[in-house]
Formats: structure tokens, sequence, C-alpha cells
């Protein structure tokens, strides 16, 4: 069962119908978002080395971050397509220019902005996964669904073990009201973010 979403603005209806209607490139960019999240995940346990729990739980996710990745380029492959150097994504580089600076507020942003995209990767993944004709393609996308919407459970969930709990939901909603705003501003893509 999927964790509801905490995002205050649900994608367009045009998003779906962008993706869908150029699904190799939402592919492409699909694997980037994953290698990128997985690459997150190993910077995010190297500059925390002092924090076990953190340090175990982002090399689990690094590592399912690849395996995902693994798995977009089998469909990739399987379509004849070809990986190309991967782009800029402006809804994450907007998310992070959120992320402000001082030993605490970088590493409880750090946490949260990595919420606040997992959260948005799983709506959308959802949202591929049940348009999708039934088969494999739609099976993995169910499957990353719902792996997606642990994972931005996880960094609120660090969050919280690290940080009080006002605080946290504080800053969670500050970043959630700034989100729903990104999102009425950036252009439609066929693109996970």
């Amino acid at each position: 069962m999927m964790s509801e979403s905490p995002l205050q603005l649900p994608s367009p209806s045009d998003w779906l119908s962008c993706v869908l209607a150029d699904f190799d490139r939402f592919l492409l960019d699909h694997a980037a978002a994953e290698k990128k999240a997985a690459g997150m995940a190993l910077s995010m346990l190297s500059h925390y080395p002092d924090r076990p729990r953190l340090v175990t739980e982002m090399s689990e996710l690094a590592v399912e971050e690849m395996v995902h990745f693994r798995e977009v380029i089998k469909i990739i492959q399987g379509r004849n397509l070809q990986l190309a150097a991967d782009e800029k994504d402006p809804y994450v580089n907007e998310i992070r220019s959120w992320i402000r600076q001082g030993t605490d507020v970088y590493f409880l942003d750090r946490l949260l902005t990595g919420a606040v995209i997992e959260a948005r990767g799983a709506e959308r993944i959802g949202l591929v996964a049940d348009a999708l004709a039934e088969g494999k393609i739609k099976n993995f996308y169910r499957s990353l669904a719902r792996s997606e919407a642990r994972h931005f459970e996880l960094f609120l969930d660090l969050a919280s073990e690290y940080f009080s709990e006002p605080l946290v939901t504080e800053r969670w909603q500050e970043l959630l009201s700034a989100e729903s705003d990104c999102m009425q501003r950036l252009p439609i893509r066929a693109a996970l973010h």
C-alpha cells in the first residue's frame, strides 16, 4: 500500500500527456534521475560519516537507486535507445536552491528537500504506472512508485531523528508550499520532474 502524498499540488494532467507522447525522452530522463539520486545518497553518507543510521540508510538507498537505474536502462536498450549526457533538471535545481547555509539548517534542508523530490517522483511514477498498458513496464513502474514513496518517508524519518519535531514540521510545510509554487511556474516536459 502506498503512502498518501504530502504534496500540496498534484501534477497537471498535461504533464502525463506530455510524457506519454514522448515516452522515450521520459525514459532517458528517468534513467538520469535514478543515477543522480544514487549519487545524492552517496554524497549524504560521505558528508555525515558520524551518523551511523544515516550511513546505513543512504548506502542502501544508493544501491536501490542504482538497481532502478539498471532496470530503466534495460527498458531503454530494449527500445534501441542510447543514453545521452545528463541535462540539468530545472525542478531539482530550484528545490536545491532552497537549502540554507549553516551546519544544522543545511543538514535539515538536505534531508527535507530530498523528501520533497522523492515525494514528487513517487507521485509521478505512480501516474505513469496507472497510465501504461498492462505488461512488464507497467509492473516495473507500479513497483517503483511504492519504492519512491518509502524514500520520501525515509528522509522525513531521518530528519525527525536528528531534529525536533516542531522544527521539522515547520520547515517541511515551508518547503511543500514552495514546491507547489515551483510546480506552477516550471514548464511541462517529458521528464520525471
